[in-house]
């Protein structure tokens, strides 16, 4: 595990549905754009060790692949749930701009989204490349439950939660020989 992490409360808001897919070795790989900050000119996260926080606001079935879409669970403007759950934490590896159609169709093998979800994010902001950001993913060994709180909400990607989440001991979900292959498969696709 890096760095000897022990406790954090840096999180990274995605849909519950990628977060899922992250947590189960489905996918390393998420599509970014809009909430990410932008200091000196250059594309930063805000953090490179994370939490995973799930959101499920704006989940969208008709955006994700069939084998995805049936796991969303529509829900009203608004709403949230009263407790959280943290169950992983993950180290951002790899931050890759892209701007061609034709990169980010040849990586839908590796990804949760279908041609609509692409099509819409390179449409916005066209002059903004996508950012595929790849995470190593590791489980925490006690899943945390936290209360959810107003300053979670909103459309902002990286929040710090009120409570530090202990992960020692969390376990990487793929080995890293099976995570670095994937890792160069997206680099090679990319032209990295």
């Amino acid at each position: 595990m890096p760095m000897n992490l022990i406790t954090t409360l840096y999180a990274l808001k995605e849909w519950s549905v990628a977060i899922n897919a992250l947590e189960s070795g489905k996918t390393i790989m998420l599509l970014r754009k809009g909430g990410i900050h932008e200091q000196n000119g250059r594309f930063q996260v805000a953090h490179e060790q994370v939490l995973l926080y799930p959101t499920f606001e704006h989940q969208q079935s008709f955006l994700l692949k069939s084998e995805y879409a049936d796991l969303v669970c529509p829900v009203t403007p608004g709403w949230h749930p009263e407790t959280v759950r943290i169950g992983s934490w993950a180290e951002i590896t790899d931050i890759l701009p892209i701007s061609e159609e034709s990169t980010v169709n040849a990586l839908l093998p590796f990804h949760i989204w279908n041609e609509h979800f692409i099509c819409d994010r390179l449409k916005w902001k066209p002059r903004q490349p996508l950012y595929i950001i790849l995470l190593r993913t590791y489980k925490i060994p006690k899943v945390q439950e936290i209360p959810y709180l107003p300053q979670y909400g909103g459309c902002k990607s990286w929040i710090d939660l009120a409570q530090l989440i202990n992960i020692e001991g969390a376990t990487s979900v793929l080995s890293d020989s099976h995570y670095s292959a994937i890792v160069k498969e997206i680099r090679t696709i990319v032209g990295d």
